[in-house]
């Protein structure tokens, strides 16, 4: 039996997932793109996976510089993550943050949920994608309360529930 590509996608629309922006940085230069299939692997060794289509305009920028940082996008950065998702030149997609180098020398987003600056430690293909295994070799935590998924096609806000007893 053969499942379609659109019932395939409306499957996955019933899924829900954060919303990262994966950059890079190195001698092939600097790039970055929105993704929502990015998955913990294990955590020892911390690793993350990212998948990226080797159609996209990024993916020989990745592929030479091979290190990599996620960063889990905060609610109200909608607007971010529609430009890094879009064909805007990549000049305009990080002068629209603001970002600092992380240890692998890659863009971290200031404001992110979560940063993970990876060095991309095994690719294996798949169709029309490639699965990025990325070690973590550092990770930065903000302490905003409200985070970001994409389901049924469109954006909604996770708010941290307020703690009943602070005590705990």
């Amino acid at each position: 039996m053969s499942i379609d590509t659109q019932s395939f996608r409306d499957a996955m629309a019933c899924v829900g997932a954060a919303v990262n922006i994966i950059t890079t940085d190195g001698p092939a230069g600097r790039a970055g793109f929105t993704a929502s299939a990015v998955c913990s692997v294990t955590d020892s060794p911390p690793t993350l996976l990212v998948c990226l289509n080797r159609n996209a305009s990024v993916w020989p920028v990745f592929r030479e510089n091979q290190t990599l940082c996620v960063n889990t996008l905060a609610a109200g950065q909608e607007a971010l993550s529609n430009l890094f998702g879009g064909k805007t030149a990549m000049a305009e997609r990080f002068a629209a943050a603001e970002w600092q180098p992380g240890e692998t020398g890659c863009p971290r987003l200031l404001g992110a949920l979560a940063s993970f600056d990876c060095l991309i430690s095994q690719v294996t293909s798949v169709g029309t994608h490639d699965i990025l295994f990325c070690q973590i070799v550092d990770i930065a935590r903000q302490p905003v309360p409200e985070g970001l998924v994409w389901f049924d096609r469109r954006y909604h806000a996770l708010v941290r529930p307020a703690c009943l007893d602070q005590g705990s």
